[in-house]
């Protein structure tokens, strides 16, 4: 895959992270194109000091491409999408950007924003009801996804929350959504979901891009039921740990281990510390963190991981995460540690756990999940 973009006259060099040999996927798509033509073809005239505010940024393709016209605020809930910003933007050379989460205060006064749409209506819903309460009513706001990821609700969202809407026309089987402000539909955001899982004795809150993020779903139910407890001490991982539940489970059944939660999501980080307050008598005994599954974690020095690993990346179905997981276990794990895996039947995680451990174990099962567990 060659990683230039080409477009009125300059070129940038974009690569996807975490950077893999042989990589098939680029690092934008037909919608950041959309993007940049239609700013440059309208001549869109843009205030040196006003923010130009960027959201859901993939890899920082839009970042680069607009860090010299103005300053540039990047939002995203995702630490792989900024570290990608973050590389993108130094192999070209590009002016910093400031870029946030999505939990973070938006800046005052912005005169663009580029809102690339997010895999779900609820952080979409966020984030125009955040954009609502911020924007002046002269901000030029232009949304782009495939034309397939926009229906008739997905504007009725912008709508009902943001202000009067229209499309663009398909190119490249992508499309553009053009809203204008309506200042007097702001309202205050939305507080976190929450919901009890009795059979645990558990209250979960979740912000808007966490998986799961009104109910539990049934992988984790599963895995609940086959989470180890020792005697003695234990550092415990729960890797892609969403709104916390496994780890949380296995503080509640090993008081004197060391849990580690580990996410991409900075929504699901968030969720994961409110959770651990609200369900463990000392929060202290856990720890979550944004990384990209367990980088720069410390050989040896995990005695359990827990994975329910995620099977897309944004919007690109792929298997390279579960394996990087299942790779960053192996180095992490002390000899003899254990990798405790749940994932659906189809997706073959057994053949993977065996190549990479030399033995792999099926410790429960139903007819949409298996359990799997692999010793070090």
């Amino acid at each position: 895959m060659k990683p230039e973009l080409n477009l009125h006259g300059q070129t940038l060099t974009l690569k996807r992270f975490p950077t893999r040999t042989n990589e098939t996927l680029q690092a934008w798509d037909a919608a950041d194109e959309y993007l940049i033509n239609h700013v440059h073809d309208q001549d869109i005239t843009l205030d040196p000091a006003r923010p130009i505010l960027i959201m859901n940024d993939s890899f920082g393709a839009l970042s680069c491409w607009f860090a010299n016209q103005g300053p540039v605020t990047c939002v995203t809930d995702s630490y792989i999408a900024h570290q990608g910003c973050l590389a993108n933007l130094a192999a070209n050379q590009r002016p910093a950007v400031n870029i946030i989460d999505c939990l973070a205060e938006l800046p005052e006064n912005p005169q663009l924003v580029l809102l690339k749409l997010p895999k779900t209506n609820r952080l979409l819903t966020w984030q125009l009801q955040q954009l609502c309460q911020k924007l002046p009513a002269d901000c030029t706001v232009i949304a782009a996804a495939k034309a397939k990821d926009i229906h008739t609700s997905t504007l009725k969202l912008f709508e009902k929350y943001l202000g009067q809407t229209k499309t663009s026309l398909a190119v490249k089987k992508a499309r553009l959504i053009f809203c204008e402000v309506n200042p007097a539909l702001a309202q205050p955001l939305p507080e976190p979901l929450r919901w009890e899982v009795p059979e645990h004795g558990l209250t979960l809150t979740n912000h808007a891009n966490v998986f799961s993020g009104d109910s539990l779903d049934i992988g984790a139910r599963l895995l609940l039921e086959h989470i180890p407890s020792y005697d003695r001490p234990q550092h415990i991982i729960d890797l892609g740990c969403g709104n916390g539940v496994i780890g949380i489970k296995a503080a509640q059944l090993n008081p004197k281990a060391k849990i580690t939660c580990v996410d991409e999501s900075y929504m699901a980080v968030a969720s994961c510390r409110a959770n651990a307050a609200l369900n463990l008598p000392d929060p202290a005994q856990l720890t979550a963190t944004v990384n990209n599954c367990l980088s720069g974690f410390a050989p040896d020095s995990a005695d359990v991981v827990l994975c329910n690993p995620p099977f897309h990346q944004q919007t690109t179905i792929t298997d390279h995460i579960a394996w990087q997981m299942f790779c960053d276990a192996k180095q992490v794990l002390t000899s003899q540690g254990r990798l405790i895996v749940i994932g659906n039947r189809h997706l073959g995680y057994d053949g993977k756990l065996k190549r990479l451990f030399g033995n792999v174990s099926v410790i429960a099962q139903n007819n949409k999940f298996v359990v799997y567990q692999t010793r070090k």
